[in-house]
């Protein structure tokens, strides 16, 4: 039985690659090979690669009162489906050049819910859609005081127009269960903190 990860980005040949929309995101053509498990080589095929850029998502929790902060707002993507396109969802914002992951989550906390982290808890880093886009995303909790969250956010140079909510950490959870929440960013944090809930406030004395 062979073992996974045999190849690397070196096995992989781009012959041409061309930008064929650049727009508020880039749209790329590539033409390329790559190695094939059976020892041969892939005939020259071609791909649309979405550019986006990387993204850094926080889950505000505060330990003691037990509760979490998620942003409703409008998303493009979710328009056609059997819901509305208002979705909740994490603190989040693309990355800029020079800024680290931890950079963007406190910028994006401030901007997009009024608070202030205490700490940054590293969940996990992950590829949104590798199949299709190069988006990969910073995952983090963000520790807070919840006493006063919640309210209307939002750069409005950014077309941003977003309502902070203040739940239990047992409600944002159900609300996974019932698909009420069904974007990854937020699921994946919400699981992951179910997993680390009690470690988080025995922490703080709970």
């Amino acid at each position: 039985m062979s073992s996974p990860f045999q190849f690397s980005a070196s096995d992989v040949h781009i012959e041409r690659r061309e930008t064929v929309f650049q727009g508020f995101f880039r749209l790329d053509k590539l033409w390329l090979t790559h190695a094939r498990f059976d020892g041969k080589n892939m005939p020259v095929f071609t791909r649309e690669l979405f550019i986006r850029g990387d993204a850094t998502c926080v889950l505000p929790y505060d330990p003691v009162r037990d509760e979490v902060v998620l942003l409703e707002q409008f998303r493009l993507g979710a328009l056609g489906r059997d819901q509305s396109p208002w979705l909740l969802e994490l603190v989040a914002g693309m990355n800029e050049d020079g800024e680290t992951p931890e950079e963007v989550a406190r910028r994006e906390g401030q901007e997009e819910a009024g608070l202030t982290f205490r700490s940054l808890e590293r969940i996990c880093d992950y590829l949104v859609s590798p199949g299709g886009t190069s988006e990969l995303v910073h995952l983090y909790c963000g520790l807070v005081s919840t006493e006063s969250a919640g309210g209307l956010y939002g750069m409005e140079h950014e077309h941003e127009d977003i309502r902070a909510h203040v739940f239990s950490s047992h409600e944002a959870i159900e609300m996974i269960r019932d698909g009420r929440i069904n974007n990854a960013a937020a699921i994946i944090a919400l699981q992951w903190l179910q997993l680390n809930r009690s470690r988080l406030r025995n922490e703080v004395g709970l």
